[in-house]
């Protein structure tokens, strides 16, 4: 196995460029490392970003929010300007991990790792971000629900860096909300992630789920429901109705089908009685 450092984007980009498609790209290496050590990934190549520092930053711009792909959860966490632009990633950079792993996850490796059970896959998705992917042919931007593409896979190309995610700025009134189910209160791996986005009428919602199936995933069906009817007889049977007809949960060794189905559905009731109905939700 072969091992670039790179210290520039440049020199990040002519090494995958130069390589085929077994080769990885090493950030926080929160996932990776772990991957290599059972033996699950041989790769040929590894290109370490982590030094690449034109990948790390948080910035306000005239759209909304960009992070640089190597934007750690501490960053978020200690920046003001992901503050205001994504209450609700922030949220959910508290539950990745211990502090250790806070300082070394990035937003790109979650994102580009593509676990069905990524804490802030499903945020991004709710907040409707958009990922710039970068190469020596040059750069695309795609919608995050159309960059993860199934179990562990992207659309991303062996020769491309994901460089940023873009969060459009959040309409004022709109509720956000997370919420995370883990076999203990800190530390663990999910087996259920859940983020929203929606208007105070029910209207332009964005719902998305973790685990529950090969890939994060949204739930469509639901979100115009609630545009058609909020209330909280409307939310119960949009749930109900959704959790049969939209989502296939796998059953792994953190939990069941049914457990799944049955807290996804109590914990939406919940969140969307909270934003909808209650109002206890703040924007």
């Amino acid at each position: 196995m072969r091992v670039v450092i790179a210290r520039d984007l440049a020199t990040a980009l002519a090494a995958l460029g130069s390589s085929g498609p077994n080769a990885r790209i090493l950030a926080g290496g929160t996932d990776l490392v772990v991957e290599m050590e059972s033996g699950r990934t041989r790769p040929d190549l590894v290109v370490d970003v982590g030094r690449v520092t034109a990948l790390r930053y948080v910035r306000e711009t005239d759209s909304g929010l960009e992070l640089g792909a190597g934007t750690t959860c501490t960053d978020l966490l200690r920046s003001p300007v992901a503050h205001r632009h994504a209450d609700v990633l922030i949220e959910a950079a508290r539950e990745v991990g211990a502090v250790q792993i806070q300082n070394r996850a990035t937003i790109g490796g979650n994102l580009a790792t593509a676990s069905p059970a990524a804490d802030l896959v499903p945020v991004l998705f709710a907040l409707g971000a958009r990922v710039r992917l970068t190469s020596r042919r040059g750069s695309r931007e795609i919608a995050v629900e159309h960059f993860v593409s199934g179990y562990r896979t992207t659309v991303r190309e062996h020769d491309e860096i994901v460089e940023a995610v873009m969060i459009p700025r959040r309409p004022r009134a709109e509720c956000r909300a997370f919420r995370k189910v883990g076999t203990r209160r800190a530390q663990s791996i999910s087996k259920l992630v859940i983020a929203l986005a929606v208007g105070p009428r029910g209207e332009d919602a964005r719902i998305a789920v973790g685990s529950v199936a090969e890939r994060t995933v949204r739930l469509p069906a639901l979100e115009a429901a609630l545009a058609r009817d909020p209330s909280r007889s409307g939310i119960e049977a949009a749930v109900a109705r959704s959790i049969q007809d939209e989502i296939r949960p796998r059953e792994d060794v953190r939990s069941t089908v049914e457990y799944r189905r049955t807290v996804l559905g109590r914990l939406l009731v919940r969140m969307l009685r909270e934003a909808l109905v209650t109002g206890d939700l703040t924007p």
